[in-house]
């Protein structure tokens, strides 16, 4: 008797208290399709895209160009101060590395092989 109670009472309450129609949900995807990297990016992200963007290496994430090592096209070293440590493996099959102190101004030769070093100026990005 009881399940017949409660049958019925389900029954009347499905009948009398109809939902309005809600309208379906729109999904990110549906609307406009999935937002891009650049879209969804915010502080440094954004930043590193916009410069990848224009073609500048804020962090020296790229791979560094290629130089001669001679005197009219050095190796080109960054540095935020006026001097900086310099490790030259002269032969590809070397295992000892020459350590010199590159100075601001003029490329200088390393002592063991000869290959010119450059010390540049580098800006920190933030």
């Amino acid at each position: 008797m009881a399940a017949r109670l409660f049958l019925r009472s389900s029954i009347r309450a499905v009948t009398t208290c109809r939902a309005a129609p809600v309208a379906a949900l729109s999904r990110g995807m549906a609307a406009g399709g999935i937002p891009t990297d650049e879209e969804q990016a915010t502080g440094l992200e954004k930043t590193v895209l916009h410069a990848f963007k224009k073609g500048a290496d804020p962090y020296s994430m790229f791979k560094p160009k290629e130089y001669a090592g001679s005197r009219e096209d050095p190796h080109i070293v960054p540095s935020v101060t006026n001097k900086r440590i310099v490790g030259c493996v002269c032969e590809e099959d070397n295992t000892a590395v020459v350590w010199f102190w590159l100075h601001s101004g003029e490329a200088q030769r390393c002592p063991s092989c000869g290959s010119h070093y450059k010390l540049v100026p580098h800006e920190l990005p933030h």
